[in-house]
């Protein structure tokens, strides 16, 4: 069965490679585990911060990158509720295991100087937001139960959307993949 397993590795680029994996490692505890010439790319190389064994947030560097001009609203969202010009990342929410966890990163953060807005609670998730270094905007979630696709797929948003009834269900299951309900039943 054909499906995507989970993210490997997100590239975000970078101007200052340094103080993307020095606020990374420090603020938020990841740690390095690779940095190298990237493949085929000439004068450029990519830094990869563990999430877990399976997943890294990837930063890429080259001299070009920091001639392009920052324009928030259009390059960079600057927060994690403002625009962007489409294709660009807006925000990157990673996540966390738990309220506790979610409250302990917010005091590491603080304590580190980064200031943070949250905990806000949005009833799928719990978030904290903040800002890493070149204007990227962050957040930490926190579910306690995976999203329930009954509850948070608004009619409303999906007819906005110009996504009809046919289509809503085969987006919510796609050929060949079950639901999660389904999928978890199946595995035991």
């Amino acid at each position: 069965m054909n499906k995507v397993e989970g993210l490997h590795h997100l590239a975000v680029c970078t101007a200052d490679m340094k103080s993307q994996i020095e606020f990374f490692t420090d603020k938020l505890g990841m740690e390095l585990v690779a940095l190298y010439w990237m493949h085929g790319v000439e004068n450029t190389w990519h830094g990869f911060l563990r999430l877990n064994d399976e997943s890294a947030i990837a930063f890429v560097q080259n001299p070009d990158i920091g001639k392009i001009p920052v324009q928030l609203g259009a390059t960079h969202a600057g927060n994690p509720a403002a625009n962007s010009a489409r294709g660009t990342m807006q925000h990157l929410a990673l996540k966390v295991a738990d309220k506790d966890q979610l409250y302990a990163m917010r005091d590491r953060l603080r304590s580190k100087g980064v200031p943070v807005l949250g905990p806000v609670e949005h009833g799928m998730c719990m978030s904290i937001y903040f800002a890493g270094p070149e204007n990227l905007a962050l957040e930490l979630s926190c579910s306690a139960e995976p999203i329930n696709a009954e509850a948070w797929i608004d009619p409303e948003v999906v007819a906005l959307a110009g996504i009809s009834a046919e289509e809503l269900a085969r987006y919510k299951r796609p050929a060949g993949r079950g639901s999660y309900v389904h999928r978890k039943r199946a595995a035991g």
